[in-house]
Parts: C-alpha cells; sequence; structure tokens
C-alpha cells in the first residue's frame, strides 16, 4: 500500500478475471480511423503486460473523446492494435461496453488475455455532462448500469487512469465500492512523480503555466504561490492574455473577444488578485506575437494595435524564459505558450521547449498539448519526467484530493476492516 492506497503487490491476480480502468484517449484521425499519438497507450502498457503475465484476464475499459472539450468521441478498436503492437501480444476488442456482447467476451477469457471494451462514453452515464448535471456520490455510481453489469464478473478492479483521476464517473470511482481496489503502476508513479514536486522541489523551482484550458490554473497557481512550492511562475497562452488584460495592459481586441467567447472573463478578477498578491513571483510577458497573412508580427506591450489577437508570446519574452530556466534546479510546464501548430506562431512554444530540453534541472511536463508540442520540437526524450495527465495534475496541485484517489483509498479502508 502507497498514498493510502493499495497496489498491484497488494493482490494474487493469477486466474483472476482484473477490470482495469486506463486513459488512453488520444487524438485521432476520423478519416482514417487511426490515432495521431500513441503517448498514454505506451504508458499504461507496464501495467497491463503485468497482469497480463501474472495469469489474470485483463478486461480493460477506457474513454475516447469528451462531449464538451473535443466533440471527438470514437471507438477504441484502433487502440487495441496499438496496444498489442507494444506488449508484443494479442488484444482482443469487442464494439460493446457492458451488454450481452461485451459480458460474454469476458467469459470466454482464458488466463493472461487481454479484452479491451469499446469507448465507455458511449454510455450516458460515463459523459461529462451526466458527471456535471447529477454529481452523483461514489456509492450512487456504484448502482449506475456500467458497474451493476459488470462488477459481477471480476474479481479485482484496477485503475492505471490518473490522466481522468480528476473525474467523478462510474467507470472511475464506482467499482471501488464493490470491488477489492488497486491502483496500477503508471497511477503509482505518477501520483508518487506529482507529489513530489508539490512536497520537496530542488531550489529554485519554477512554474511555467500556458494554453487555453485554464479552468483550475488559477487556483493551482494561488496553492504552488501561497504554500511555497513555486519560486515563480512564468505565463503563457491564454492564461497570459488573461494576466495581462486583468492588470489593464494592452493585449488586443481579438484576444479581449477570445476569453469572452471562451468564458474566461470570470478569472479576471482572480487574475488581477494574483497579480497584486505575487507581483515578485508572476511572470508576464513582455511582448506578443500575432500573425498577419501567414506572416509572424512581434508587438512590444507599449506597441500592441487595437485588433490585435496574441497568438504567441513574443521574442524577447521567449528568450528571457529561456534564460529563467537556465538558473533553477526545477521546471514544471504545463500548457503551450501559444499555437504552436502554426509555424508562424510556434516560436515561444518551440524556445521554451528546447530550453527545458537543454536545462539540467529536473523538468516536469504533463497535459496533451505540451506532450504533443515536446514530440513537433523533438525535445521528448529530454524531459525528466512526462507525466499523461493534464486536468488532473493541475486538480492535483491545488491540494485537492483527487475523487478517484478518495475512491481507491475508501476501498483501501474497506479492505483493511
Amino acid at each position: 500500500m502507497r498514498f493510502g492506497i493499495m497496489t498491484l503487490d497488494d493482490f494474487d491476480v493469477g486466474g483472476k478475471t482484473v477490470l482495469c480502468r486506463v486513459d488512453i484517449n488520444q487524438p485521432i484521425n476520423r478519416e482514417k480511423g487511426t490515432l495521431r499519438d500513441t503517448t498514454r497507450i505506451k504508458g499504461c502498457v507496464p501495467t497491463v503486460r503485468e497482469l497480463s503475465d501474472k495469469g489474470a484476464r485483463v478486461v480493460l475499459l477506457a474513454h475516447q473523446g469528451s462531449d464538451i472539450e473535443y466533440h471527438n468521441f470514437f471507438s477504441t478498436r484502433p487502440h487495441a492494435a496499438v496496444l498489442s503492437d507494444f506488449l508484443a501480444r494479442p488484444v482482443k476488442f469487442i464494439d460493446d461496453v457492458c451488454g450481452p456482447a461485451a459480458r460474454e467476451a469476458i467469459s470466454r477469457l482464458s488466463d493472461g488475455e487481454i479484452l479491451l471494451l469499446d469507448n465507455v462514453r458511449y454510455l450516458g452515464e460515463e459523459q461529462t455532462l451526466f458527471e456535471l448535471n447529477l454529481g452523483l456520490s461514489h456509492e450512487e455510481q456504484s448502482k449506475t448500469l456500467l458497474v451493476q453489469t459488470l462488477a459481477p464478473l471480476a474479481d479485482l478492479y484496477v485503475c492505471d487512469a490518473f490522466a481522468a483521476a480528476h473525474r467523478n464517473q462510474p467507470s472511475l470511482c464506482g467499482f471501488e465500492q464493490l470491488l477489492p481496489s488497486a491502483m496500477g503502476r503508471l497511477f503509482e508513479r505518477e501520483y508518487c512523480e506529482v507529489s513530489k514536486l508539490m512536497e520537496a522541489p530542488a531550489r529554485p523551482c519554477l512554474f511555467i503555466l500556458g494554453g487555453a484550458k485554464i479552468s483550475d490554473t488559477f487556483m493551482m497557481m494561488e496553492t504552488v504561490l501561497k504554500n511555497g512550492t513555486a519560486d515563480a511562475i512564468l505565463t503563457g497562452g491564454l492564461v497570459a492574455n488573461v494576466m495581462l488584460a486583468a492588470t489593464q495592459k494592452p493585449v488586443g481586441s481579438g484576444s479581449l473577444a477570445l476569453i469572452r467567447k471562451s468564458g474566461h472573463e470570470k478569472f479576471l478578477e482572480a487574475a488581477e488578485t494574483l497579480c497584486k498578491n505575487y507581483p515578485d513571483k508572476i511572470v508576464l510577458p513582455l511582448d506578443l506575437a500575432g500573425s498577419r497573412n501567414g506572416l509572424r508580427i512581434d508587438y512590444a506591450l507599449s506597441e500592441v494595435p487595437e485588433d490585435l489577437e496574441a497568438l504567441d508570446i513574443g521574442q524577447k519574452t521567449a528568450e528571457m524564459y529561456a534564460g529563467r530556466i537556465r538558473d533553477v534546479a526545477t521546471v514544471f510546464l504545463n500548457g503551450p505558450m501559444g499555437v504552436f501548430e502554426q509555424e508562424e506562431t510556434s516560436l515561444g512554444t518551440r524556445t521554451v521547449m528546447e530550453a527545458l530540453g537543454n536545462s539540467k534541472a529536473y523538468t516536469v511536463v504533463g497535459g496533451g498539448d505540451s506532450i504533443t508540442a515536446l514530440k513537433r520540437f523533438d525535445q521528448t526524450d529530454r524531459i525528466s519526467y512526462i507525466c499523461t495527465g493534464g486536468g488532473a495534475l493541475i486538480r492535483f496541485l491545488t491540494g485537492e484530493e483527487l475523487p478517484v484517489v478518495k475512491a481507491l483509498r475508501t476501498a483501501a479502508e474497506r479492505g483493511l476492516d
């Protein structure tokens, strides 16, 4: 047991049917039915291989896409093929989640065999809107169709989906109420790494926060600054635009329109408060970059045109950030500095990622867009630790107990009674 949670070391899984929830949610090429990235699939391989090697009958549950964030529901069929390649053994697939076909396929498994069920978010109870609108307790989640149908077929539940640990959904928090439960090896490793980052980072410790998904970022910033985890925070992406707007710095009407369109006006007050309370620790861009007719144009803040939509930090800011990275012992990054997918606005993200790759510091990078950027700029193998989680990682750094962690601890406590 670690962190009050059972691990695979606490169970003999030979001959047992194990429901294993993984997070293998990846960008999809819908036309070709293929995956654009395989990072998260690779991450769950150690757990799946260990369970199979020990003779477990492994049933994998996973989601692909979100009804709110990505609008990209898709079958997990291509994931099975990729996982099979990584494992060098067959991974069966069934285009069912918990219906008669899925139950039959589970019952036919032999020791060591692996079966991937289809996208759990094909079930309404697994969708984000269901989660947000109903807010079921973990006990109530144990009474949902998915859990009630599959739990009787299993001997053990394993959660290896740290990247989804901030979600409060039946496949993540319901099975722990009915089955002996453990965290998988990826979950265990990620929990250890982010705990170390939170509690005892080598100093100085620098946070770099960017990207467009900022719902939990401002709460996390308050936590890591207040408790001293972060010695300084560099800002980019939408985070920087919101901070600049909150402190009456010019960002252009295009940037302000994007802030309003994305519903992030509500963070302006929090951003203003953070800048007032931590003026020496929060670092804002010196310049911003936009794109006109496919060409990059950098503007000092004093020269920002009224209609600018800021798509990247400026070159001076990027160089300054790279210099800050060279002078610290720990760096945590979540989120790109701008729209790195377009060449003309990729300079900020490229410069920061290359500085991370060249740094002698202990470097931690989290979040799907950040991982994609690392790959684009060939820095993946030069980072100390890459966390598969984005939202879960940020939520963990706020100091909040994640729903899945709470469910797993509840199962451990029940097992010790």
